[in-house]
């Protein structure tokens, strides 16, 4: 499933307030600033920082 681009596009970290890329191979949003990834269930991106994985 992926996420339409226009979401995509005005979505931000609540962390950071940054732009969030989106991941499509690992249904995630990826923030570079923050080193974070939040899921996306079921086309519903989830963020919440509680929620987010660190990523390398």
């Amino acid at each position: 499933m992926s996420l339409d681009p226009w979401l995509v596009e005005r979505l931000v970290c609540p962390a950071t307030r940054t732009k969030l890329r989106y991941d499509e191979a690992r249904q995630e949003l990826v923030s570079d600033e923050a080193g974070v990834a939040y899921p996306v269930r079921d086309g519903v991106p989830v963020l919440l920082v509680e929620a987010a994985r660190k990523i390398d």
